[in-house]
């Protein structure tokens, strides 16, 4: 995650915002499959990376606070090599 700030809770809601059209207040906590796949896409776009996601993993995600560990856990991986 060179040159970008950690990515947290906050930055998740936000993005699910933008596709919702709804302040992130008002987003639910509640992830389906069109809002991981916009999830996914962001934090790829943020981070100039690509998420390996298992299919594990990503059947895993069903909140916000799933998608953040999941999310966190690959990009560390990513900058370790």
């Amino acid at each position: 995650m060179s040159g970008q700030p950690e990515l947290g809770r906050a930055d998740l809601m936000t993005m699910l915002a933008e596709l919702t059209a709804k302040p992130a207040a008002e987003v639910s906590d509640r992830i389906g499959s069109m809002e991981l796949a916009w999830l996914v896409h962001l934090v790829e776009q943020r981070y100039e990376c690509r998420l390996d996601l298992t299919d594990d993993e990503l059947a895993g995600i069903r909140t916000v606070d799933d998608a953040l560990a999941v999310f966190r856990a690959s990009l560390t991986a990513s900058a370790d090599g």
